[in-house]
């Protein structure tokens, strides 16, 4: 642990679970790093993602963005391919993104196609599954709305899913962000979380809840005061 790292870890009183408010403000206060840190929610959950009726996932467009400028590439053909574009898409193409991206060109941060493309698209799927990057129905990111789901990536939609032992990250902004923004920010996720719980989930479903910078020390958020779930 650094010295600064350290310093920061001396300011949490060990085992206090914070109101939400207040845990989001002491991380602000107590972020160190040079550069504008991202500002993580963990979830711990009470469900088993082994099983595939547990796994939770979702998506949430967060009212304050998330402080980063994604690039978006689109694959699709004719006015679809027109739509994406006009919607802000970076990068909007079919066999000739499939083609470059085969190669190892890997220049951008979310996918989406429509569906009828979806077959050209899975050629890449050993190249963009590892990654994440995957276009996927249940994500809105298989669509033919391809404005819709551009413009909601470049207003702040994030992505969740259960990792190994029932834990989720989810980004919610900026240390540079207001402390209010922030917590709406956190609010709008631990309800899209909350309502993702699987009905095949037995006992505490939010087992604890912590907020962090990229590089600060972690803060326990007391459960009880944003779910009564």
């Amino acid at each position: 642990m650094g010295k600064k790292m350290h310093a920061a870890s001396e300011k949490v009183e060990k085992g206090k679970e914070y109101p939400l408010e207040e845990a989001i403000q002491k991380v602000k206060e107590l972020a160190y790093a040079k550069f504008d840190e991202t500002v993580d929610l963990a979830f711990n959950l009470g469900v088993d993602p082994r099983k595939s009726d547990q796994m939770v996932r979702g998506t949430v467009v967060l009212p304050h963005g998330t402080g980063k400028q994604l690039k978006v590439l689109v694959f699709a053909k004719g006015e679809k391919e027109l739509e994406a574009k006009q919607a802000g898409a970076d990068y909007v193409g079919a066999d000739d993104l499939v083609e470059k991206i085969s190669k190892g060109w890997l220049d951008f941060d979310k996918v989406v196609a429509t569906p009828d493309i979806m077959g050209v698209v899975g050629k890449l799927g050993k190249i963009l599954g590892p990654r994440g990057l995957m276009p996927n129905p249940k994500l809105g990111t298989v669509t033919f709305d391809v404005a819709k789901a551009v413009r909601d990536i470049k207003a702040g939609k994030v992505e969740y899913k259960t990792e190994k032992a029932g834990v989720v990250h989810v980004p919610i902004g900026k240390v540079s962000f207001d402390a209010e923004k922030l917590l709406e920010n956190a609010k709008a996720i631990i309800d899209s979380v909350t309502k993702a719980k699987p009905s095949t989930s037995k006992g505490k479903y939010l087992k604890g809840i912590s907020v962090s910078s990229t590089m600060g020390p972690g803060m326990k958020v007391d459960v009880a005061t944003v779910s009564t779930k």
